[in-house]
């Protein structure tokens, strides 16, 4: 732990050193009346942070948060009082929800002027208690740096979260003594000071796996989170077991290893990968709640099939199903652990067959969807887009995408070559005009890789103006948008729950292309599959943002993989809005 500073320091300047003093090296954020000592602070002193602009507090909540998601460090994010603070919102809950360390920092009205009824006050204690994992409005300056220790260890200990801290206009210039500036380096990243599992809890999961006649682990986004790829893929191999995933779950395996099954569930499950989880005698849920998309709304496990469940937060085991088995610790421990315990036991292990397994449902899957990605069409199908993204995506690649039409069929089809944290989407909350700036937000994380930001329409139009950020940081990101002119999964459900009678879900079309070429970027629009290959690689080539406007097949009319159908719906319809399974059955 280092001390940094000798001298007496205001409460703006204190903050900005002891940020520095936790290693942020980044902060998205929008300027206001009440942040003007911050900015400063910020103008003034030589901190070796970049500070960048955004158009929308929300927007600089999302770049926060895919900054993190790339670099296991906790991404930052700052707003003004009142409509800033409101705005960071659905930043911070999603991050909470989906174990990301995100810290939103709003400044506030005077604490001299609370209960007076000043321009822009709210209680932002009360606003935000329900969506962090850590905060607080800090009432005097010499508070400044407890309290910030104390949110980046909230946020990178256990169950990483979000957390908030208020700053109010006036303790910004109220004095601050410098020897309390400093940070544990342990909390600069995340998870830090990892706990390992009780004695014999590893021992007891081996014996019940060992049991299984055909067991199949279900990864969630805790393995990526935890960095335990490798340990997992040990395991994977040494026993031949098949391996599943969440939606945040992918990356825990590559998409080309020999055991790695894809996604389960709904939204980017198929019936092929569903027959893993209906089949299997026992299921090993690892950093994953077993919550409703993955398992599609509890269809399965049913019953009579065994459940081990690995996860470094407690609340989860047993939440959803009875547990035979559960280990709460750091999955990177976990499955060391596991690990050690299987090298340490004498004669033959038993080998699942789950590559034979995994090869022959990749085989049936991936021919559906050869057959329509390889099929010519006068329009193009989302199919199309995707299998051109294979095809031309470098293999470090960041792919971030919006919950809307890209995320089900990236879900099921991308061939990502290596594990880890390569691509992104919203899946805690599913707000759309999230994957724009969450792009910037991972290009700023892991500026050597090419990031692809894919959304559909509706979502495009959530958060357009961000382009000026992008523009501005001359970030090479590449946007492909699904043009479509209606919200798709509204109105694919609609279809399948309403007899087709479809009502407010369709809008204007509009030239995507020509928006985002009047804020600077290079632009293609394509109507046609054989124009696809050629603008990806154009757009991959430029150097600056690029945006592809695809006019593409209405998701109604499209066979999205969705999931298991639930057996009182025709065509999965449940599964079609939200992964969250909000259209309940």
């Amino acid at each position: 732990m280092t001390n940094t500073m000798t001298n007496t320091l205001n409460g703006a300047e204190a903050m900005v050193r002891s940020l520095e003093s936790h290693g942020v090296t980044h902060i998205f954020g929008l300027c206001g009346d009440t942040t003007l000592p911050f900015y400063d602070a910020m103008n003034r002193l030589d901190h070796g942070i970049t500070h960048i602009l955004t158009r929308d507090e929300r927007s600089a909540a999302y770049m926060a948060d895919g900054f993190s998601r790339v670099t296991g460090r906790v991404g930052v994010c700052e707003g003004p009082s009142g409509g800033g603070a409101t705005y960071i919102l659905p930043g911070l809950i999603e991050a909470n929800e989906s174990s990301y360390a995100v810290l939103a920092i709003t400044t506030d009205i005077s604490v001299g002027s609370y209960g007076k009824y000043p321009l822009t006050e709210v209680n932002q204690e009360v606003l935000m208690a329900p969506l962090t994992k850590f905060n607080t409005v800090i009432k005097r300056a010499d508070h400044i740096p407890r309290m910030v220790r104390q949110a980046f260890r909230a946020m990178t200990t256990g169950r990483s979260g979000s957390a908030h801290l208020g700053l109010p206009y006036d303790i910004q210039y109220d004095d601050v003594q410098s020897d309390d500036i400093w940070g544990d380096p342990k909390h600069q990243s995340y998870p830090s000071y990892r706990a390992a599992p009780e004695p014999g809890a590893a021992e007891t999961a081996v014996e019940a796996i060992l049991t299984a006649k055909s067991p199949l682990i279900v990864c969630g986004g805790g393995v990526v989170i935890s960095g335990a790829m490798e340990e997992l893929g040990r395991l994977a191999s040494r026993l031949d077991i098949a391996v599943g995933t969440s939606i945040s779950g992918k990356g825990s395996l590559a998409d080309t290893h020999p055991q790695s099954l894809g996604v389960v569930g709904s939204n980017g499950g198929t019936d092929e990968t569903w027959e893993m989880m209906e089949g299997a005698d026992l299921v090993v849920f690892m950093g994953c709640r077993a919550g409703s998309t993955t398992t599609s709304r509890w269809e399965a496990p049913k019953p009579g099939q065994r459940i081990v469940h690995f996860d470094n937060d407690p609340m989860t085991i047993g939440a959803n199903y009875p547990t035979e088995v559960g280990v709460v610790a750091d999955l990177k421990l976990a499955l060391q652990a596991v690990n050690a315990c299987l090298d340490s036991r004498e004669g033959d292990m038993p080998s699942f067959g789950g590559a034979a397994k995994v090869a022959d449902i990749k085989q049936r899957k991936f021919a559906k969807f050869e057959e329509l990605a390889n099929s010519k069409t006068e329009q193009v199908l989302p199919e199309q887009i995707i299998h051109a993204l294979n095809r031309n995506l470098p293999d470090d690649a960041i792919v971030v995408s919006d919950p809307g039409t890209s995320c089900p069929y990236y879900n099921a089809y991308s061939q990502q070559k290596h594990p880890g944290r390569q691509y992104i989407t919203n899946r805690a909350h599913g707000a759309l005009g999230y994957a724009l700036s969450a792009s910037l937000g991972a290009w700023f994380g892991r500026p050597g890789a090419k990031v692809v930001g894919m959304m559909g329409d509706g979502s495009f139009n959530f958060t357009c103006g961000e382009l000026e950020t992008v523009v501005r940081c001359n970030a090479p990101i590449t946007y492909v948008v699904f043009s479509n002119a209606n919200f798709g999964w509204i109105k694919a459900s609609q279809r399948d729950d309403c007899g087709k009678r479809y009502y407010n879900v369709d809008f204007n079309r509009t030239n995507h292309a020509a928006v985002a070429e009047a804020f600077g970027v290079k632009t293609w629009r394509v109507e046609k599959p054989e124009d696809l290959d050629h603008a990806i690689k154009e757009a991959f080539d430029h150097d600056g943002p690029t945006l592809i406007d695809v006019v593409c097949q209405a998701l109604e009319e499209a066979a999205a993989p969705k999931g298991r159908a639930a057996p009182t719906r025709p065509h999965g319809a449940v599964r079609l809005r939200h992964p969250a399974g909000l259209c309940a059955p």
